[in-house]
């Protein structure tokens, strides 16, 4: 045999078996993690990653006239969406209505913006079951605010600074006028 061939064949079994090795060094390892973020917490506090542009958000009032986030600009707001056939939503509203109670007025606006397509006539009487008197009544029967606002699901909550732009959200309800709910906003008026 032809000294050249040989070291041809020979060498081309040390690349496989060298190949083999590796294919069984490998095979033999833990595969690294794959690191797959958790979903948030229903009721946690998700601060915003970035500073977006002003949220562009429309809206009516119980009168059906049509009004903006824009209008509300200088002031820390918290959106709240909600529908009077949540659960969670009808849990919240109290809670929502003792923090406008408390520091709703020239620095500060909840506008809870009801999702129900029957609109006003449907969530009046559902306000006044509640006894929710601090809290204006805003609506979206279109759910335009839902899409913009990239919602999951209600209620959903978003805090927005003076100049309109998302500071942070929660999903899920909230005891928004206690404990670390109520340090946020306020640590967001104090800016």
């Amino acid at each position: 045999m032809n000294l050249r061939l040989l070291r041809l064949v020979l060498s081309f079994f040390v690349v496989a078996l060298g190949g083999v090795l590796v294919t069984l060094v490998v095979l033999d390892r833990e595969p690294a993690p794959i690191a797959i973020p958790a979903p948030p917490a229903l009721g946690e506090f998700l601060p915003a990653t970035t500073r977006g542009a002003p949220i562009e958000l429309g809206f009516q009032d119980a009168a059906g006239a049509a009004r903006e986030l824009a209008e509300f600009r200088g002031r820390i707001v918290l959106i709240n969406l909600w529908a009077t056939w949540c659960a969670p939503c009808i849990t919240e509203m109290p809670a929502l209505d003792r923090l406008q109670a408390k520091l709703g007025g020239p620095d500060f606006e909840i506008i809870a913006i009801a999702l129900d397509r029957q609109g006003e006539r449907l969530v009046r009487p559902f306000f006044e079951k509640l006894g929710l008197a601090r809290l204006a009544l805003y609506l979206d029967p279109g759910n335009s605010a839902s899409r913009k606002l990239n919602a999951r699901g209600l209620p959903i909550s978003v805090l927005v600074d003076r100049s309109g732009r998302e500071i942070g959200r929660v999903l899920g309800p909230a005891q928004w006028d206690a404990g670390a709910f109520e340090t946020i906003v306020r640590a967001a008026l104090a800016r």
